[in-house]
């Protein structure tokens, strides 16, 4: 997440590739590398978008001017996305792109039991060349999300995004000091291939593969002062990502895997999404609330200001999650397979 002025904006440009110095490079930029997708990125230098002025890809959404665009509502639970697309031409036949935008909605409102606010705008710029670019998500002024797509976007790389569902994923939490920032970006990047694979969108091999590939990048290195102190690239997502998998695992440990982080996710957007702002603590007591064992507030106390170090490969063990290359096999005797099973299934009711 990055703010500018008063404007609260989530970016998933520089996420899971990018290096802490670059990040801050390319914050004012539009350019994702996706390594575990392998969706391709062209050169800035080619990869112009049709919006030469930049009205369309400043640092805050265009309100006045995303309102001035020919639009379409599109109902999903819980309320309803505005699309509009800024100038520029699609490959692609519009009906298709919409769907896509069905498609990442569904998974969020399949994790959260709702989408995350009752009126969202959605603006699509169109860029030169292929793939998504890139995405940011607001709360201030109204919840919205801007993505970029290629004009020579496929139905194969849309079928493999996770940036839109990633940006939707966002709204859903309410807006933190720049301190708090791994939390926001670790909710998103935790939550976004859970939440496809809950709507039947993702294999869950492919969820713990990708979460075997990423999660180390967010162990503490030398130096580290905590999550809260500690803006680094892979601390911020990966890191964020990481507090998420440990809550989600030691509050369906401490239940009998009846509640997890699901459930105080769903009670945290019960009481705000990101167009409210909160300090973390009331947030965090929020989700606690919600799954009656307080994980939250005392994993947040242990990490916040010192580095804790994670043994992965016997956290690996413990829920049969074997390595193999790139991919994953389960081990479904492991101790707490049903554990994660119960993590990308689809909740009852």
């Amino acid at each position: 997440m990055v703010r500018y002025g008063a404007v609260t904006c989530a970016d998933s440009s520089a996420q899971r590739q990018i290096s802490p110095k670059s990040m801050r490079r390319h914050r004012n930029e539009i350019v994702l590398r996706t390594l575990l997708l392998g969706a391709s990125v062209l050169p800035p230098a080619i990869a112009q978008p049709s919006d030469p002025a930049g009205i369309f890809l400043g640092a805050r959404l265009p309100y006045v001017e995303f309102d001035r665009l020919a639009s379409t509502r599109m109902p999903v639970p819980g309320g309803e996305i505005v699309v509009a697309f800024a100038p520029g031409a699609l490959a692609l036949p519009r009906e298709r792109v919409l769907e896509w935008i069905r498609s990442a909605a569904t998974a969020v409102a399949t994790y959260y039991g709702r989408f995350p606010a009752s009126s969202t705008r959605l603006l699509l710029v169109p860029r030169a060349g292929g793939g998504l670019s890139g995405g940011k998500a607001w709360g201030h002024g109204g919840a919205a999300v801007r993505v970029t797509i290629g004009e020579h976007a496929t139905e194969a790389e849309l079928g493999r995004d996770w940036v839109l569902v990633h940006e939707m994923t966002h709204l859903a939490f309410p807006s933190m000091r720049e301190r708090h920032h791994w939390i926001e970006e670790g909710i998103a990047t935790y939550v976004e291939p859970i939440a496809r694979a809950q709507a039947g969108q993702l294999a869950p091999e492919t969820v713990w593969a990708e979460l075997a590939a990423g999660l180390p990048k967010g162990l503490p290195q030398a130096g580290d002062r905590g999550l809260d102190h500690t803006p680094t690239w892979g601390r911020t997502y990966w890191g964020g990502a990481l507090f998420c998998l440990l809550a989600d695992l030691e509050i369906r440990r401490r239940t009998g895997n009846r509640r997890g982080l699901q459930d105080a996710l769903r009670a945290i957007l019960a009481g705000g999404n990101m167009e409210t702002h909160s300090a973390l603590e009331p947030v965090l007591a929020l989700g606690d609330r919600a799954t009656g064992v307080p994980v939250l507030a005392e994993l947040y106390r242990e990490q916040r200001d010192k580095a804790v170090d994670v043994d992965l490969a016997g956290l690996w063990r413990r829920l049969g999650v074997r390595l193999e290359g790139r991919s994953v096999r389960f081990d479904d005797s492991a101790p707490e397979a049903e554990i994660r099973r119960a993590i990308t299934t689809r909740p009852a009711g």
